[in-house]
């Protein structure tokens, strides 16, 4: 079994990386390995290869007297430690597997209980021309910092964090199941590594207290409702040296008393006098930069919309900017005096005698109402 090459036996070119040779030894041994081909004795031979020849060529100075002297270099008989540890461990594989896929509070070499540090929203309410013309914001947010007290260690002054014993301060476990084994966050150090015997009195033994940040945000212009900004590495800290979260401002437009947006564009309702409805006129009419002056022909009846260009919004994510829906709603008049109502119903009699010509719609509204009874059978 020694005088064949080890590279043969594992499938791979003599420059392999270690990754590459690590995978090539997942392969064979979860294929070759007796547990999972029980009886076969070509299968043990197969899996016995392999794991001499990944115990050779993992080892840098093995590998490096092997490719120098072949078999002559190493002491092939180092390999032959049988299934029960090492890297021929089944159940080794499969923590290697699932430590690679998921991680975990502390993986092969690296530091237990290290954690990124949570994300946070923030609402930022802002006007509707704030929104429109975009703007820079200064507001205070709740966050954790370290505690000056215990400088972050959660221990009271005079005492240290201790080594936890149920993980040995690797800060995660090993749960083991037949041929699975997979590694778990310590239930007792929660990943941290360390037991807390004297919390520190500031922060609970937490190791950070509450403080209130001041930040500075910049809103571009044609923001909206329910979009958000987000500001890199300005959540909440990391602990054990983890990265910071990020922040998240969540936009929030208050009520205009004009206008309503609806996405790119603006809408409004502008109430006009009987008189000018029927005679035409001109209005002022508000928008976000200014005043203009709408002409209402004669004749214009409610709910007519009258649409300026380009006086909506420009969007934040780019395009042409939207318009500007003016809906003219026209108003009855109210606490008349009694000359004021002897002219309408001298102007009402005047429109009687016209007929069509005058009401048009309220005249063709009668005659589908007639139809509409003729057409009903009792």
């Amino acid at each position: 079994m020694t005088e064949r090459d080890y590279y043969e036996i594992l499938g791979v070119a003599p420059n392999a990386s270690e990754a590459d040779l690590k995978q090539a030894y997942r392969r064979m041994a979860m294929k070759y390995h007796p547990d999972r081909n029980p009886g076969n004795q070509e299968a043990e031979v197969r899996f016995k290869e392999a794991k001499e020849a990944y115990e050779i060529l993992s080892d840098s100075q093995k590998r490096a007297a092997y490719d120098q002297f072949g078999h002559a270099g190493v002491n092939a008989s180092a390999g032959r430690s049988g299934f029960g540890g090492g890297p021929g461990n089944f159940a080794d594989i499969f923590s290697d597997v699932f430590g690679d896929i998921f991680g975990g509070a502390a993986g092969r070499g690296g530091a237990p209980g290290v954690f990124r540090g949570a994300d946070l929203r923030y609402t930022l309410e802002l006007s509707l021309e704030e929104a429109v013309a975009g703007t820079e914001k200064e507001f205070e947010v709740p966050t954790m910092v370290a505690c000056a007290s215990c400088a972050g260690s959660g221990a009271a002054q005079g005492s240290k964090p201790q080594t936890c014993t149920t993980c040995q301060g690797h800060g995660e476990v090993r749960v083991q199941q037949g041929f699975f084994a997979i590694r778990q966050t310590c239930p007792r150090c929660r990943g941290g590594g360390t037991i807390i015997s004297t919390p520190c009195r500031q922060c609970n033994g937490n190791g950070r207290v509450p403080e209130q940040k001041r930040l500075s945000v910049k809103v571009p212009a044609g923001v909206d409702t329910g979009d958000r900004i987000r500001l890199g590495g300005e959540g909440e800290p990391g602990e054990n040296g983890g990265p910071p979260g990020d922040l998240y401002v969540q936009i929030a437009v208050r009520a205009h008393p004009i206008f309503k947006r609806d996405d790119a564009h603006l809408r409004c309702d502008i109430p006009i006098s009987v008189p000018t409805a029927a005679l035409g006129g001109d209005l002022e009419v508000p928008t976000l930069d200014g005043r203009i002056t709408l002409r209402v022909p004669a004749g214009t009846q409610s709910g007519r919309i009258f649409r300026i260009r380009g006086k909506g919004v420009q969007p934040v994510r780019g395009g042409s900017p939207g318009d500007l829906l003016c809906r003219v709603k026209v108003e009855t008049p109210v606490n008349l005096t009694t000359k004021q109502k002897e002219l309408l119903e001298e102007l009402a009699a005047t429109l009687e005698v016209g007929g069509d010509r005058h009401n048009p719609q309220s005249n063709s509204w009668l005659d589908s109402v007639k139809s509409f009874f003729e057409s009903m059978k009792f």
